[in-house]
């Protein structure tokens, strides 16, 4: 049955029924599914894993931050592999949902297989996490690369695209928010509760991934059909590197996520043993209104995209998160006594710094939304300036330069806070010896919360200074 017309007759393309009435949130609900399961993985590793790793399997942070840096390193080798052979993958429902369909089990067993703590020491320990990451990373990217891939290849206007990519975080940030809380009640019974977590969130990642397919098989099945012949890596490179706009874009992406994924790194280090913040209390001041300020930011921004442009967005929502940033550096603790007591005992003084500790989060959050929807809506621009459009291949080097970039970032991470002396704990259900950390280790935290992300936005609206205005994108994807 035909769904639909060729992508490339415009014209005809806003015609499709597909993108009118019923259909249409049929398709932005699907599409919205899609990132919902490896959204879900994202956040909870970007929160808890590196906290997981020191605080309840006793691991040095420079072990911590080598193995956040091998799951991204191998998150990004696997990139050209998957997004090649999803490019030459065929079926009756298109190159992409076979991929989709075929990793959310393994996504969800590898999931919850990351917050168990094995047996024997930190040799074996490590041992385990490395290998379960590989399994892990290989499933995400199996997900999450050719279901990206599908923005640029379900329609070519600038508009739906970046709707498309609006659901696509919407779904990611909702499910996000959902793990966060789920990991808040469960983790509330102590570090028993990480095995849980894993359990409940990893199911919860392979039926939304599953959901998604289904939901989206007749859009696909329509979609634009990506190159068949194959491309070495040398002429990969040679064409990334000649498309200036696609290397604008992963700069901008770069420096955005580094410095998104050094907060959410840090975040609850920084809340429980900078701040004082109760660790029970931690758990949901921190994460939960960082993610639903994202998600209402990022409506906000992809309103404000359609209507003034993706860069004025950008413009503004760097600069709440600039702001946030550099007030979060500058916070005043609460009283070191305040983590052994709930949020009832606490003192008027004592609230009034748990409310601007709020406050902020939500500042940086809702500014920080603007690293999920830009550069992903920018990306098709720069797809389109290629005359082959090879989606799948641009997805992957864009994810994988972004991967390397991170996995470095947290790496430098752990390398910072081990010269900074910051100590491990075996288990950290004993609040006050989790507070014990030297003044230097709480000085190079700050840092990576306030200053360093702070550069690295400022940076990234810098580099887009002279981008083309949108209604020059607009005329030219649709001359």
């Amino acid at each position: 049955m035909h769904y639909g017309p060729k992508p490339s007759d415009i014209s005809r393309l806003k015609k499709n029924k597909f993108f009118q009435g019923g259909s249409r949130r049929r398709l932005m609900i699907s599409y919205g599914l899609g990132d919902a399961g490896t959204g879900l993985a994202a956040t909870q590793l970007g929160f808890y894993l590196f906290p997981f790793f020191t605080g309840t399997a006793g691991l040095p942070a420079f072990i911590a931050g080598s193995l956040l840096m091998v799951i991204k390193v191998w998150d990004a080798i696997n990139d050209p592999l998957i997004g090649w052979l999803s490019d030459h993958t065929h079926s009756r429902w298109g190159p992409r949902l076979p991929w989709m369909i075929g990793a959310a089990i393994p996504l969800g067993l590898s999931l919850a297989a990351m917050w168990w703590v094995p047996e024997g020491g930190i040799k074996e320990k490590t041992i385990y996490y490395v290998f379960i990451a590989i399994v892990l990373m290989t499933a995400y990217t199996s997900v999450n690369l050719p279901y990206a891939a599908l923005s640029t290849e379900l329609t070519e206007r600038t508009e739906m695209r970046t709707r498309l990519n609006a659901a696509r975080f919407t779904g990611s940030i909702l499910a996000g928010f959902t793990g966060l809380v789920v990991a808040a009640q469960l983790l509330s019974k102590g570090d028993h509760g990480f095995i849980l977590m894993g359990q409940v969130t990893g199911s919860i990642a392979a039926l939304a991934t599953l959901i998604s397919a289904w939901g989206l098989a007749p859009f696909a099945k329509s979609a634009r059909r990506p190159k068949k012949e194959s491309e070495p890596i040398k002429l990969q490179l040679k064409r990334i590197l000649r498309n200036r706009t696609f290397l604008k874009v992963i700069a901008l992406y770069l420096l955005l996520w580094c410095g998104l994924q050094l907060m959410q790194t840090v975040s609850l280090i920084y809340l429980e043993q900078v701040m004082y913040v109760p660790r029970e209390l931690a758990k949901w001041i921190g994460p939960i209104p960082f993610q639903i300020s994202a998600l209402c930011g990022l409506q906000v921004w992809s309103f404000h995209s359609n209507r003034f442009g993706r860069i004025s967005a950008l413009y503004w929502g760097g600069s709440l998160w600039i702001i946030g940033c550099l007030l979060a550096m500058f916070l005043h603790p609460l009283a070191a006594t305040a983590a052994s007591e709930n949020l009832i005992a606490l003192g008027t003084s004592e609230l009034l710094k748990i409310l601007l500790l709020v406050s902020v989060i939500i500042i940086v959050g809702f500014g920080a939304s603007t690293a999920y929807l830009i550069p992903w809506s920018l990306l098709p621009d720069a797809i389109d300036s290629d005359p082959d459009k090879p989606a799948g291949l641009y997805t992957a080097w864009m994810v994988l330069i972004q991967k390397i970039g991170i996995g470095l970032s947290v790496q430098i991470l752990g390398l910072l806070l081990s010269f900074a002396g910051y100590q491990s704990i075996n288990n950290c259900s004993e609040t006050l010896t989790c507070l014990n950390q030297p003044q230097t280790a709480q000085i190079t935290i700050r840092l990576c919360m306030g200053l360093i992300p702070a550069f690295l936005v400022i940076s990234g609206m810098f580099l887009m200074k002279n981008w083309p205005h949108r209604t020059k994108v607009l005329n030219k994807s649709n001359s």
